[in-house]
Order: C-alpha cells, then sequence, then structure tokens
C-alpha cells in the first residue's frame, strides 16, 4: 500500500510534503465537510532578538509574574530593592543624592564658595570664626583678623592690652610692628634736634653730653620713656598671640635667650602662616 498525501498524490520523492494547505486551495475533507480549526501565526517580533521565542533562562515572559526566588522588575535580588526604590540607597530619577544641593547648590555638610573642608580658611577668610559677635563685619577680639588694615591693627594692638590668649595673624602683628618703629624714629629724632639745641660740655672721656637740655630734648625723652613703658605689655601679648596663630606656645618667645640664632628663629616663627589647631588658645567665653 503506498502512502498517499492528502492531495491525492503519492510520495515518491518528486513531490513536497503536505504544508496543510490543499493544492488546489480547497482544504481537504477528513469524514466528511467538517470545517477545520483555524490556524494562528506567531508574530515574528514578539519573542527575543535571538528568535528562540522563549525569555532568557531564568527571567519571567512579558506578562507573566516571577517565578519562586527571581525579582520582579524594578526589585532587586535577595531581598535588597531595586534603584530609586526606597531603602536602594540609590536616589530617584532627577533626585540629588545625599550630600549633594539642587541646582548647583552645595548639599548639607557640604563647602560652599570660598569654604574650605575641615577647618581650613580659604583665601580671605576667617578661621574659627563664624560671624557672630563682632561689630561693623569685624570679628570679636578673642578670634584673629585676617587682613586687618593699618589703623585696624593699632586700635586691635591696644583695645587686646593684656590679653595673653587668642591668636594674632601677620597682618595684625606686622602692621603693628610698623607703627611701633615710625612712633620709635619720629621721637628719637625728635630727641636728636633737642639735643642738638642743648648746651653740650665735654666729659672726662671726651665724650659730649648735654650741660643744659633744651626743653625738646626733655619733652622727647620722656614720650620716649612713656612710650617704652607703655607697650612692654602689649608688645609681649601680641607676641604671645602670634606665637599661638602658628600653632606654638607663647612662651617659645624666651628662645630669644639663645645666644646669636635665637633671635633669628624668633623672627621666622613670626613670619610663618596661620595653623588650624592654633584655634586651641581661643578663649570665646572671656
Amino acid at each position: 500500500m503506498s502512502d498517499q498525501y492528502p492531495n491525492g498524490e503519492s510520495g515518491d520523492g518528486r513531490d513536497q510534503p503536505w504544508n496543510g494547505e490543499p493544492a488546489g486551495g480547497n482544504p481537504p475533507s477528513f469524514g466528511g465537510d467538517a470545517e477545520q480549526p483555524p490556524r494562528f501565526s506567531v508574530p515574528r517580533d514578539s519573542g527575543p532578538a535571538d528568535g528562540s521565542g522563549q525569555p532568557p533562562y531564568g527571567q519571567p515572559g512579558y506578562g507573566q509574574p516571577p517565578q519562586y526566588g527571581q525579582p520582579g522588575y524594578g526589585q532587586g535580588q535577595y531581598g535588597q530593592p531595586g534603584y530609586g526604590r526606597a531603602g536602594s540607597g540609590q536616589p530617584p530619577y532627577g533626585q540629588p543624592g545625599y550630600g549633594q544641593g539642587q541646582y548647583g547648590q552645595p548639599g548639607y555638610g557640604q563647602p560652599g564658595a570660598g569654604q574650605g573642608q575641615y577647618g581650613q580658611p580659604q583665601y580671605g577668610q576667617q578661621p574659627g570664626w563664624s560671624g557672630a559677635g563682632g561689630s561693623g563685619g569685624e570679628p570679636p577680639l578673642w578670634a584673629p583678623w585676617y587682613g586687618i588694615s593699618f589703623g585696624g591693627a593699632i586700635r586691635r594692638f591696644f583695645t587686646k592690652y593684656a590679653r595673653f590668649d587668642g591668636r594674632a595673624s601677620r597682618s595684625e602683628f606686622w602692621w603693628w610692628a610698623l607703627a611701633s618703629a615710625i612712633v620709635s624714629i619720629v621721637l628719637e629724632v625728635l630727641q636728636s634736634i633737642g639735643q642738638a639745641s642743648s648746651q653740650m660740655t665735654t666729659g672726662s672721656y671726651g665724650q659730649q653730653q648735654v650741660a643744659v637740655p633744651s626743653p625738646l630734648y626733655i619733652i622727647a625723652a620722656i614720650l620716649l620713656v612713656i612710650w617704652g613703658l607703655g607697650t612692654i605689655v602689649p608688645n609681649l601679648a601680641l607676641l604671645f598671640r602670634r606665637l599661638h596663630d602658628t600653632g606654638r606656645s607663647g612662651w617659645w618667645w624666651l628662645i630669644v635667650l639663645v645666644p646669636f640664632v635665637g633671635w633669628i628663629i624668633l623672627l621666622v616663627f613670626e613670619l610663618l602662616p596661620s595653623r588650624p589647631d592654633g584655634a586651641r588658645f581661643d578663649r570665646p567665653m572671656r
């Protein structure tokens, strides 16, 4: 008995296998004129890119619930939330992360423009001072004044007359050093002029001595004594504060007693820049 195809042709190898379509376009009859069930075609683009029609291993298909132990869309694995979910540590789309501000603004705990980190001042900024307690924009007396003017340094010197605590910036120290030198030079010049107008005599060793001093000489000499005695304590206090600003104890001024090199070392200390650890010498509550 030869095999017959539904279209009545024999399978001798010259004919193609039946593909479900009759040769003449009429559906074959199987036991009568019963209608055949319609066939459904699967869209070509409904499956994955590999053309297999199956989702990747372990992944649920589109519209299907995830399998046991598999995370769903937007969910992390092993009990971890997905990206952008609460508790994931990742901010939702368009939201700033922790410590970040919006639209170029610094976040909480982040330094803003012109501010340094960990107590380090930027150029022209006041380290150790938050801006409260001063008047007219100047820092309080317990804080150093960086970038102080010449006149401000003189006023601050006498205002902090005997304050050995706190710090003094380089501008505070050297502006006052310049003012003190100018005053001393002026008084010495006046004394020299007064000496020239005084009556002189020759001493036993041949040196010139003032026999009858002129009024100018007397006034200049008195002013020099008052100036020297009146600035001993504040000069020493300012030196203490300058050494504090470099992170050193004020008693380092005693190094000047070392012969030959002591004053050179002290001068180097006075020229050093500020250090943040000098804030331990501040006394804000005083």
